[in-house]
């Protein structure tokens, strides 16, 4: 029989909703600049540079690898902490959520981030002009200590799964 506060501390869980519902709407928001920066970027789109328009195009991979991110993230997280999201009747829907474990979570994270990185640093490499080589330097640097964590995270993952 559970005490009041076990109860208590199970019911808990729930003010993380708040958490959560605070990060679709960060989610909306970040949709609504990204169709502005899609609709400058249409209407400008044939008087820009190549180069510009690669840019352009890297924003808006960028904007949706980190709103994937964001929705995996306050999915997953709900489903696995406050309450589980029930499938919808054709059997499609939420049925990947199950399958998001913490630690597949943490290298979806990381792989994410890295991939960010990527997409930030090619955009410093191709405005090299626009940067110090301390900003430059310190972006790599960044850049590699990212892809050190998922090296590192894999492997814990890996060793983890053969015990």
């Amino acid at each position: 029989m559970a005490t009041p506060l076990d109860k208590t501390m199970l019911a808990s869980r729930h003010v993380l909703t708040v958490f959560f519902l605070g990060l679709m709407v960060g989610l909306l928001l970040y949709a609504a600049r990204f169709i502005y920066k899609l609709f400058t970027f249409a209407t400008d789109l044939f008087t820009m540079s190549d180069d510009d328009v690669l840019l352009k195009m890297l924003y808006l991979l960028d904007s949706a690898l980190v709103a994937s991110l964001v929705a995996t993230v306050a999915i997953a997280s709900y489903h696995s902490l406050v309450s589980r999201l029930s499938a919808a009747s054709d059997g499609k829907g939420v049925s990947w959520v199950g399958e998001v474990d913490p630690g597949n979570m943490k290298i979806k994270l990381a792989t994410s981030i890295v991939a960010i990185s990527s997409i930030h640093l090619l955009t410093m490499f191709m405005k090299m002009g626009d940067y110090s080589d301390r900003d430059i330097y310190m972006g790599l640097l960044l850049h590699g200590s990212f892809l050190a964590g998922v090296v590192v995270l894999g492997v814990l993952d890996r060793l983890e799964g053969k015990r």
